[in-house]
C-alpha cells in the first residue's frame, strides 16, 4: 500500500516538473506560440474554404433539386397520373435528393459515407420502433395509391369515426378531407388502409330513396300517382331509369310509401331536397295528410 502511494506521488512530481520545463521553454522562446498559431492558419483557411464550398454546393444542389422535382411533376402530369400519386411521389423524390446532397457534403469534410450509413442503419432499428405509427402511415399511403380505394376529389366516409369529406390531398403520412362547411380533417393513412370506408362519389350515378308516410284515411292509389308523377318529372332523373313507387310498410299511425329515383352522383343532394319539397306541396294541394306525432294532455283536478 505504501509502495503504491509512493509510486503515485512520484508520477505527480514528474508531471509537475515536465510542465515547469515546458513553461520555461515558452518563456525563453516567446515565438513558439506564434509559430504554433501560424501553423494553424493553413488548416483554418482550408476549413473555411470547405465551408464556403459546401454552402455553394448546397445552394446549387437545392436549385438542381427544384428543377428535378419540377421535371418529375411535368412528366407525371403528361402521363395523366392521379393527383394523389403526384402529391405522394413529389415529396418523396425531393427528400431523397436532399439526403443524397447531404451525404455529398459530408464526404467533402472527410466523413466516410459508409460509416454514416452504418451509423444510420444501426440507429434505424431504434428509430423504427419509435416511429411505428409513421411507418404504418407511410405503408398505408403506398397501399392507397396502389389499390386506389379513393382518389383526390372523391367524397368518402370513414366508417370508424364517421369522418367524411372530399379528399383534397394524399400526402406521405396523412390524407386531408375537406368538409362541406370548409373544415379540414387530417386522417392517418394507416387508419384509412386498415379500416372500412364508404366512397360516395366513386360511381357516376346514385339512387335517391325517400319514404313518406300518409294517413290511413288517405287514398293510397292517388298518393302513388302523385309520387310517380313527381319522380318522373324530376329534372335530374336519368332518362334510362324509371322511378319506382311502392308501399314500404304499414306503420303504427301511417302508411309508408317509398319512392326511388336514379340521378347523377353530382345531382344527388339537389334532387333529394327538391323532390322532398315538391312531395309536401303536392300532398297539401290534393288533401293527402302526412301524420305527425301528437300528444294529448289531460288535466285532472
Amino acid at each position: 500500500m505504501i509502495a503504491e502511494n509512493f509510486a503515485d506521488t512520484t508520477e505527480t512530481l514528474e508531471a509537475l516538473n515536465s510542465a515547469q520545463e515546458n513553461l520555461a521553454a515558452v518563456a525563453e522562446n516567446p515565438g513558439l506560440i506564434g509559430a504554433w498559431l501560424e501553423s494553424l492558419v493553413p488548416d483554418l483557411l482550408n476549413f473555411a474554404f470547405q465551408v464556403v464550398l459546401a454552402i455553394l454546393i448546397y445552394a446549387v444542389g437545392s436549385r438542381i433539386i427544384k428543377w428535378v422535382v419540377k421535371l418529375v411533376r411535368r412528366s407525371l402530369e403528361r402521363a395523366g397520373t392521379d393527383t394523389g400519386v403526384r402529391q405522394f411521389v413529389l415529396p418523396l423524390v425531393k427528400y431523397s435528393l436532399y439526403v443524397i446532397l447531404i451525404f455529398l457534403i459530408m464526404g467533402m469534410f472527410g466523413i466516410a459515407t459508409t460509416s454514416a450509413v452504418a451509423v444510420l442503419g444501426s440507429a434505424g432499428v431504434a428509430v423504427g420502433l419509435a416511429l411505428q405509427g409513421s411507418l404504418s402511415n407511410f405503408a398505408g399511403g403506398v397501399l392507397i395509391l396502389i389499390l386506389k380505394p379513393f382518389v383526390v376529389g372523391d367524397y368518402i366516409i370513414e366508417d370508424t369515426n364517421k369522418n367524411e369529406g372530399t379528399v383534397s390531398e394524399i400526402s406521405i403520412f396523412y390524407t386531408k378531407l375537406l368538409t362541406v362547411d370548409n373544415k379540414m380533417i387530417v386522417i392517418p393513412n394507416g387508419m384509412l388502409s386498415n379500416s372500412s370506408l364508404t366512397n360516395v362519389t366513386h360511381m357516376d350515378r346514385r339512387r335517391v330513396d325517400l319514404v313518406v308516410g300518409i294517413a290511413y284515411e288517405a287514398d293510397i292509389r292517388a298518393a302513388k300517382e302523385i309520387l310517380n308523377r313527381l319522380a318522373t318529372d324530376e329534372p335530374a332523373r336519368l332518362p334510362d331509369e324509371q322511378p319506382i313507387v311502392y308501399v314500404d310498410a304499414l306503420g303504427a299511425s301511417s302508411v309508408d310509401l317509398g319512392v326511388r329515383v336514379w340521378v347523377g352522383a353530382n345531382d344527388y343532394w339537389q334532387a333529394k331536397w327538391r323532390l322532398t319539397e315538391n312531395i309536401k306541396y303536392a300532398f297539401d294541394e290534393n288533401g293527402i295528410s302526412i301524420p305527425y306525432q301528437q300528444i294529448d294532455v289531460q288535466i285532472r283536478q
